[in-house]
């Protein structure tokens, strides 16, 4: 492979990377716009998806059946989670939520290991055909798959945001909260809806993952992680730039991983993540954007990598 084909190969890996980051990044941000808070136990959700489709298959379920399952399973979790432990807690301080997300991730891991264990599954393509070759680079099949996932996620979004009744009534609690409440719309139950929504999406991408990287419990881990970065590097308060901000990350990951070391695959995200907190805090598509709740996680964040306000 000459040199143009390692790039053109960095670039198709950096899409199915970042496809991944931006789906996770998407759920953080419709949750963080919804309920003022970021879901840390987001990539368990990954974990949970991935796991439970492995065992529905082994189980002797169909493939379409077993993914809807694992995806169902996610979203009860989900539910679960925000009536437990959000809701109770809707009125406390960001940092006492933020635990609460952190207390949760590592309560589903932990169960992942006890149910599943350290052994990786595999989960097989959804289609049985040899790679494809493209201008010297290689595609698995599966990342299709992935970014196809993607697109589809994004273009439903948008169109139960500006289609239906529940969509809008959304959007007017991601704009105003107090407002929408005058209008007889409920936070609490926009709240749920937004956990279970982020929650099986974050099912879906593990489910899609999975192939390529098979299931293991711990799985979720980086993901959650390089999706909150990606959902940083975008801007938190814009779904256009959760997107974006994933696809930057793969990309930027692939080509430093490719050029560079392969051991700095997980280091990229969080220096991405500190070069932002520096020079753009509140993301690419989050430039002029000002809020009450946007610089309270902005606050915390560099304070928690240790950028002292100035």
């Amino acid at each position: 492979m000459g040199a143009e084909g390692q790039y053109i190969q960095y670039l198709i890996s950096g899409i199915t990377l970042g496809s991944i980051y931006a789906l996770i990044a998407l759920a953080l941000v419709v949750t963080f716009n919804i309920t003022g808070i970021f879901n840390l136990a987001i990539g368990e959700f990954v974990t949970i998806g991935a796991l439970s489709a492995v065992t529905l298959r082994a189980a002797g379920c169909p493939d379409v059946p077993a993914f809807v399952l694992a995806v169902l399973i996610a979203g009860v979790i989900a539910a679960t989670m925000e009536r437990t432990t959000i809701y109770p807690a809707r009125k406390a301080s960001v940092l006492t939520v933020i635990i609460i997300t952190i207390g949760v991730a590592i309560a589903l891991r932990g169960a992942a290991l006890l149910i599943w264990g350290t052994h990786p599954y595999p989960l097989p393509s959804f289609v049985d055909i040899p790679p494809l070759a493209l201008w010297g680079a290689v595609i698995i099949p599966q990342s299709l798959f992935v970014l196809a996932l993607a697109v589809v996620a994004v273009a439903l979004l948008f169109a139960f945001f500006d289609l239906t009744y529940v969509g809008k009534a959304v959007r007017a609690a991601m704009i105003n909260r107090n407002a929408a409440r005058l209008v007889g719309i409920n936070p609490a139950r926009l709240s749920l809806l937004a956990f279970v929504f982020t929650g099986m999406l974050a099912a879906l991408a593990g489910i899609f993952v999975a192939p390529i990287t098979t299931a293991t419990y711990d799985m979720g881990f980086m993901l959650g992680l390089k999706g909150f970065v990606a959902a940083i590097l975008g801007g938190v308060t814009n779904v256009k730039g959760a997107i974006i901000g994933g696809l930057l990350l793969g990309i930027i990951e692939a080509f430093a991983i490719g050029t560079l070391s392969s051991g700095m695959k997980d280091g990229i995200a969080m220096v991405v993540m500190i070069i932002v907190l520096l020079i753009c805090p509140t993301g690419i598509m989050g430039l002029g954007v000002s809020n009450k709740r946007t610089g309270s996680w902005i606050a915390w964040l560099r304070q928690s990598v240790g950028i002292g306000s100035r």
